[in-house]
């Protein structure tokens, strides 16, 4: 049987903030999120086997261990038998860097989350859905359904229709941001601001005038990825520059396609041994 293809998008914060801990002693964050077009393909098909079978391929698939997200969500999906007992081949390309706070494996999972409900392989209702993205990752939930969407601080997610239409260069230095590292260095919290479902929090104004706190701490840590905001905030008809999650990837954002490309080659002259790519959301 041929594979079937599906692209497994990367996830941007447009914001985040952090609000406090919650019971489960992990972070209480609100975020604005969308995605871009750069993404994972996850190539699949259904195999007579006793096992699945998972390995990963692409320039950024050196180091992913057994212990990955796609793993861990066909163990936990055999285990409440929500495959029937079939298994499957899964080859992803891996074009999303690691540890660059775009989730890429916590997007893979969610991708074949989509892919097992919507062609009903796995059969839940929207409550149970949710649960088992939670069991699987904290930021898998934001690949279900990927579109632009609010993060409130009562943990509830927003999905909305709206478009952004923003191209962006995406950089990232030779070095990842370990997310567990920089969240257990977070002193301060900030104040609930997405507390309800208004689209207006995805005007561009206020998208401009927003932040990821988890700047100042990165930064701190990681001087290199100041350098790099500092350069990208003096490029030509740049609109504003984000780091996305806890880093290290950091977004330029540019209303053509055309101010993004000639970013990306004034990059490219200073920072020659950087990972780039323009792309635009989706």
């Amino acid at each position: 049987m041929k594979f079937l293809k599906i692209k497994s998008y990367a996830k941007v914060n447009l914001s985040l903030n952090i609000l406090g801990k919650l019971r489960s002693k992990k972070h209480n964050i609100e975020s604005l999120i969308t995605f871009v077009n750069l993404y994972d393909l996850i190539y699949l098909r259904p195999i007579n086997s006793y096992r699945h079978k998972v390995y990963f391929t692409g320039k950024f698939a050196k180091g992913i261990n057994s212990k990955n997200t796609v793993s861990k969500l066909l163990q936990t999906l055999d285990k409440k038998k929500l495959l029937n007992n079939q298994k499957f081949e899964i080859k992803i390309e891996k074009n999303i860097p690691q540890q660059s706070g775009m989730g890429g494996g916590s997007m893979n999972a969610a991708s074949l989350i989509n892919y097992f409900y919507n062609k009903k392989i796995i059969k839940l209702n929207k409550k149970r859905l949710i649960n088992l993205a939670n069991l699987i990752g904290s930021d898998v939930i934001l690949g279900i359904n990927p579109k632009n969407s609010i993060l409130s601080s009562s943990s509830k997610l927003i999905k909305l229709n709206k478009k952004l239409c923003f191209h962006v260069l995406i950089v990232k230095p030779n070095f990842g941001c370990s997310t567990k590292l920089i969240y257990s260095k977070v002193r301060n919290y900030s104040k609930a601001k997405y507390n309800n479902s208004k689209q207006s929090f995805f005007r561009k104004k206020n998208i401009i005038n927003s932040s990821n706190v988890l700047e100042k701490i990165v930064f701190k840590k990681y001087p290199k990825l100041m350098e790099l905001k500092l350069f990208l905030l003096k490029l030509s008809n740049v609109i504003f520059v984000r780091m996305s999650g806890s880093g290290s990837s950091i977004l330029a954002y540019f209303y053509s396609k055309k101010a993004a490309e000639i970013a990306r080659k004034e990059f490219r002259k200073k920072f020659n041994n950087y990972w780039c790519i323009t792309s635009k959301t989706i």
